[in-house]
């Protein structure tokens, strides 16, 4: 009997092929990724971007809401809903990280794991933050003043007791599913199907251009910029940890610097 059933587990225990895949492979993995991540919001944002545009009025007296009640009156409905949204949110990251297993690479390869001491990739990102954060809110203040982009609000959550660590959360969601996607997994997709360092670069710094254009002119340039610089790093640290530390802290800024200021000071404009 147990002849019997080595017999039979043998053949299915060794069924997965052992080879490399293929590019074909590796093309239609991506793509499918990105059909089911920031692809698909890609699209989402020129769809809404061109029912901006077509609407009577000018894109600042428009605004763009990131972080929205999802159950107004209902506090506890509305977390359920908020961690929802971005625990699933990052069920493509976890399809990359098993992607990345099964070619024998795992995160490590993207350099999206405990590697390297820990401060290291923290520091790295808090000097991309305080780089790009200054320039940010300027050029953001100068496209919409010209009337290129719409009011951003980063969070409009009702003032209950997980607002801001939601916010957080959010932040941290945001940068993990853009930086591992958009950067690391990406790119490394695009070397193995032979494409040169220049278009890689511009593939990825496009699309993550493409899904803030909800925001404006102004959110897809300088996201498209942002991509620029965060392709640049990552090929020559080879590390999307501290791109991923850099978005958090960005976000972070901006999710809870909106709530805390929002109303109080002149310069920061409001729906």
């Amino acid at each position: 009997m147990e002849a019997g059933v080595q017999s039979e587990v043998g053949p299915v225990a060794g069924s997965f092929p052992q080879e490399r895949p293929t590019r074909r492979i590796f093309r239609d993995e991506t793509l499918l990724v990105l059909a089911l991540s920031l692809g698909a919001s890609g699209v989402s944002a020129l769809i809404s971007f061109v029912g901006s545009v077509t609407k009577p009025g000018g894109l600042k007296d428009q605004a763009a809401t990131l972080n929205a009640s999802a159950a107004p009156g209902r506090p506890w409905l509305d977390l359920a809903w908020q961690l929802f949204g971005i625990s699933t949110a990052l069920v493509p990251v976890a399809l990359v990280a098993h992607l990345l297993v099964r070619e024998g690479a795992g995160l490590r390869a993207i350099g999206f794991d405990r590697g390297r001491p820990w401060l290291e990739d923290l520091a790295r990102g808090a000097l991309i933050a305080a780089g790009i954060g200054s320039a940010g809110i300027a050029f953001y203040l100068a496209a919409r003043g010209f009337g290129f982009n719409l009011t951003v609000v980063p969070e409009a959550l009702p003032d209950v007791w997980w607002k801001f660590p939601v916010l957080v959360l959010s932040a941290a969601q945001n940068s993990i599913l853009e930086e591992v996607i958009v950067v690391g997994y990406l790119l490394r997709r695009l070397d193995q199907l032979g494409w040169s360092p220049t278009a890689s670069l511009a593939a990825s710094s496009v699309l993550r251009g493409s899904y803030h254009l909800y925001q404006g002119i102004g959110g897809f340039i300088g996201n498209m910029v942002m991509g620029v610089v965060f392709v640049y790093l990552y090929r020559r640290w080879g590390r999307v940890g501290p791109l991923v530390v850099a978005h958090t802290l960005l976000d972070v800024g901006a999710f809870v610097g909106y709530a805390l200021l929002a109303g109080k000071v002149g310069w920061l404009p409001t729906a």
